[in-house]
């Protein structure tokens, strides 16, 4: 069995073109491709489908991708990638801030978008896939749990897109260690680290926001100057 076998995909995308040469190429590729586009009626078919993965454009007829993305998060939990302008950062860092699990510059390489579908689908079947020792990691208040994929703070349960709540815990798994950015890339991504893709500086001040941490002084997650990041294990009272 293919690893994209039975999976289906919503690209949300109203450029003809490159619904048929990426509808067509993922098609090619095992998947099952469905296609909206307009935004005024994206949210109601993310919502009525629940897809494997979606593929959203970043502007749309009706009603932009960006406020499709914030609409649908809390309700949809499987990976959503925007497809932005190239070189845009502001589109990227505002499309991760609302929720998107990753980014990918047009014009849209068909394979680039595929590794990328991959490798969302990748992270959200590692928890029941990989062998690990432990389901579960608490810290004073804080608890996450791999299996059930929840994330506990005191008696709030905290909601996190899928690479939110992997690179969590990951940072959970490894509490006292120093990850740079390139052991983070590489394990969220199985790719080095470009030294310009800013979604894993994004996610991690998504992080702290949620779980309180000060963004000045964070402690909970904190940065190590030129080394990356480190997840405390006794800031958590």
């Amino acid at each position: 069995m293919s690893e994209s076998e039975m999976k289906r995909v919503l690209l949300i995308e109203d450029d003809e073109i490159t619904v048929k040469t990426l509808g067509r190429f993922l098609e090619k590729q095992g998947f099952s491709v469905e296609h909206e586009a307009r935004g005024d009626r994206a949210v109601e078919r993310i919502l009525a489908a629940q897809p494997d993965v979606v593929v959203l454009d970043g502007m749309l007829p009706g009603k932009d991708g960006f406020d499709v993305c914030r609409e649908v998060r809390s309700r949809y939990r499987g990976p959503i990638l925007m497809l932005t302008a190239r070189d845009e950062d502001p589109d990227q860092i505002l499309g991760l801030e609302l929720g998107a699990d990753d980014y990918i510059p047009k014009p849209a390489e068909p394979r680039v978008v595929l590794a990328r579908i991959r490798a969302c689908l990748r992270r959200g079947a590692a928890g029941a896939a990989a062998p690990q020792e432990r389901d579960e990691f608490v810290f004073g208040r804080f608890r996450i749990n791999r299996a059930a994929r929840t994330v506990h703070l005191g008696t709030e349960e905290i909601s996190f897109t899928t690479a939110e709540f992997d690179l969590l815990w990951l940072l959970a798994s490894n509490a006292g260690t120093i990850l740079s950015r390139d052991d983070i890339q590489s394990k969220m991504r199985g790719i080095e680290h470009d030294g310009l893709d800013r979604s894993i500086d994004m996610r991690i001040s998504r992080l702290r926001k949620r779980l309180g941490d000060d963004p000045d002084t964070p402690a909970r997650i904190k940065t190590v100057r030129a080394k990356g990041y480190l997840f405390s294990p006794t800031d958590w009272e």
